[in-house]
Order: C-alpha cells, then sequence, then structure tokens
C-alpha cells in the first residue's frame, strides 16, 4: 500500500506528512526547524502487558507516515515499563509477552504495506538496566516530587487506592527513553500528554534537551469510551475470527445518525481512513448496500461519510457490514502468520489460559436420625441425673 520512498521530498511536504492526522504536536518550531537541516529520528513505545488490539493500527499508520518522510524510526517493547505498571504482566510473562509484541508489530505493518527494513526494534530492558540509566534513575527521584510524578501518570499508569511505588518511576523512566534511544521525537497517543510534559520539564534538570511530542488521537472503544485490552467489550483483537469480529461489530453501539458518540464511524475516520490514504494519497471507503437499497457508495473523504449518516442516508447496519469487511481484510494476513505453529506456541505461553479453579464439594448435611427399629432412650429426670452426681 505504501508509496515510493525514494522519491525526494521538500522539507514542508516532509512536515505536513509528519504531522497529518495528529491532535497535538509540542515543540512544532523546533520540528520545522530540524527539518530544513535533516531528517528526523523518533521512537514510538508500547508495553508488552495485554494483547494489542485494532486500534494500535492508528499508530501504524503514522509509523508509515514517518518512514515516507524520510525519519528514522524506532519501536520501543518496553519490557520493563509493563512490569512496573501495577503487575499486569508478571515477570516471569514479559520476556514472552515482548516476542509477541514484536512479531505482531511486524505483522501489521506488514499488512497495510509497510516495509520493515528502516525500522529498529529495541527492547526496554537492554538499556534500561544498565548502571548509567540506574544512575540517571536515581537522579530524577532525587528531584522529582511525588505529586508530579504522580499527576504523569495518571492517564497511563494503572491507578488504584493503594498503588505500588512502581508507577512512580514509569513516568521518569520513559523521559530518560528519549535520551539513551538518542531520538529528536517521541511518538504517541493524546494520553501520554502528562507524561510529555513531565519529560520536558526534568529532562533538561539532568543536562538533557527536550524532546519534541507528537500526539494521535485516541481511538474510542466499541461502546463509545477507551478501547482498552482490560475491556473486552470495547476492542477486537488482532486474532480475532471474521465471525467474532461481525459479532462484536454488531453488538457496538451505533445509533442512527449520532457523529457524535459512535465508535464504528470513529474507527473509520481514524484507522480506516487513514489507511486507505498510504496508496497513493487517495483515501476510499466503501459503504456496502444491496443493489435494491441503492447499491455501494464510495467515499473519498471522512466528512462526506459523517454528512451522509448524520443525515440519515447511510444505515447504521450498512456502516457496521463495511467495517466489519475491512476489519478482517486487515486481519487475515496477521490471522494467516499466527496460524503457524511457532506463533501458536509463542502465544499460547506468552498468554497462557487462565487455570481452571476447582471447586470445593459441598457435603450434604446428616441428621442424626434414631433408627426405625429402635425407640429412643427416654430423658432422664432431674432427680436420676443428681442422684449420680459426686460431689
Amino acid at each position: 500500500m505504501s508509496k515510493d520512498t525514494t522519491v525526494q521530498m521538500t522539507p514542508e511536504e516532509k512536515l505536513k506528512l509528519i504531522t497529518r492526522n495528529l491532535q497535538e504536536v509540542l515543540g512544532g518550531e523546533e520540528l520545522k526547524k530540524l527539518l530544513s537541516e535533516r531528517d528526523i529520528s523518533l521512537y514510538w513505545g508500547t508495553a508488552p502487558t495485554g494483547k494489542p488490539h485494532i486500534a494500535y493500527f492508528l499508530a501504524m499508520t503514522k509509523i508509515a507516515d514517518f518512514l515516507q518522510a524520510g525519519c528514522h524510526v524506532k519501536v520501543l517493547i518496553a519490557d520493563i515499563h509493563a512490569f512496573l505498571d501495577n503487575l499486569k504482566s508478571p515477570i516471569e510473562l514479559v520476556k514472552l509477552r515482548a516476542q509477541y509484541y514484536e512479531q505482531i508489530v511486524k505483522c501489521m505493518l506488514k499488512s497495510i504495506g509497510v516495509p520493515l527494513e528502516k525500522l529498529e526494534f529495541v527492547i526496554g530492558s537492554s538499556y534500561e538496566l544498565t548502571p548509567e540509566f540506574t544512575m540517571d534513575n536515581y537522579k530524577l527521584a532525587s528531584c522529582v516530587t511525588e505529586h508530579d510524578a504522580k499527576k504523569a501518570g495518571a492517564e497511563v499508569v494503572k491507578q488504584s487506592d493503594s498503588p505500588p511505588l512502581s508507577g512512580l518511576l514509569y513516568p521518569g523512566m520513559q523521559a530518560l527513553d528519549e535520551h539513551y534511544l538518542g531520538v529528536d521525537a517521541q511518538f504517541g497517543g493524546v494520553d501520554q500528554r502528562k507524561i510529555f510534559t513531565f519529560a520536558e520539564k526534568y529532562l533538561p534538570i539532568l543536562g538533557y534537551k527536550k524532546r519534541i511530542h507528537m500526539m494521535n488521537p485516541m481511538v474510542p472503544g466499541l461502546q463509545g469510551a477507551k478501547m482498552s485490552s482490560s475491556d473486552p467489550d470495547s476492542k477486537i483483537d488482532l486474532l480475532d475470527s471474521k465471525k467474532s469480529v461481525k459479532t462484536k461489530i454488531n453488538k457496538a453501539f451505533c445509533e442512527e445518525g449520532n457523529v457524535e458518540t459512535n465508535g464504528v464511524l470513529m474507527f473509520v475516520k481514524h484507522v480506516l481512513f487513514p489507511i486507505s490514504s498510504l496508496r497513493d494519497d487517495k483515501p476510499e471507503f466503501v459503504v456496502e448496500r444491496p443493489e435494491k437499497y441503492g447499491g455501494n457508495t464510495v467515499y473519498s473523504d471522512y466528512e462526506s461519510l459523517e454528512r451522509d449518516f448524520a443525515e440519515k442516508n447511510v444505515h447504521p447496519g450498512d456502516l457496521k457490514n463495511s467495517v466489519s469487511s475491512a476489519i478482517n481484510i486487515l486481519l487475515d494476513p496477521i490471522r494467516e502468520h499466527f496460524e503457524q505453529p511457532e506463533m501458536q506456541k509463542l502465544l499460547a505461553e506468552a498468554y497462557p489460559a487462565p487455570k481452571a479453579v476447582a471447586k470445593p464439594v459441598k457435603q450434604k448435611k446428616k441428621h442424626n436420625k434414631c433408627p426405625e427399629d429402635r425407640t429412643a432412650p427416654a430423658a432422664e429426670s432431674v432427680e436420676e441425673k443428681l442422684a449420680g452426681t459426686t460431689i
């Protein structure tokens, strides 16, 4: 799907491609300055906790844009961060899940036609356990307040009534990643914004330069809230069957005429249109309908689709069927790759099925009953009891 990356681009063209579909850029002037001098380097990080879902395609489309613009892109598999985030991944499984994440990210990129030759995959523990990184982490701990660390991780680190100390270390380590990966910028979702501003404040205190930060919008879940690995009703897994994809989309909230809180419509906007635009800058989405209802309609921009949906010219059922078809086309090569025995083994080891807990067998309560052929002895009188008592 991706275009010829040998085509020379001006700094202005690269800037437009790098920033398209982003929600926010911190350090825009620095980005312009660097692009006028050279290509930039950046990284996108992901912590191997729960299984990645289809919203990850949003980041993949931007990685495609970055590569097309000549950026040097690193993908950080943040295994130590995964362990620190309130034990979402037990330390014994983190290494296996890191392998799974690398495989799944590569499959996603291949499914949308992104070449992998210019990508570099980095495992966080390869440098986060070095003496230099550890010492910098201690330096940060000596100047970061508890308030700032907790605030920075509020949207990313799992919150609880009695949080572990590990959650306070998470933002500082993510800030240090920017320096130790040697990049000009970090890319992530807008939910990372507080960590990004945290890094801009504290890295210069250690004598390191402030980086550029680029943010994607968050893709709503199928029920309208944030799409999350911990909420099975809000997401579609990358290895879900075709039938499961269709079932989940059919259950999704998609009220007729509602364009404000519509997870299905937002997925088209934030994922399917950007993916289609990788083909020669010609975005396209097809609403499939039987001929008796007007036949298929081809949309070349999201705004036209939204307008038609708002005016009830597109039925929710037709939109859902079309989105299901588009998702299954994306997932087909990923499912095929993970049918290989070695991939099945990796999946089973990284995400073992929960052990069944044996329910205790309820013992029937026994009642003391007198045999039918025997008569219960008569109760002793008070005088008889006292007669046998020795004082």
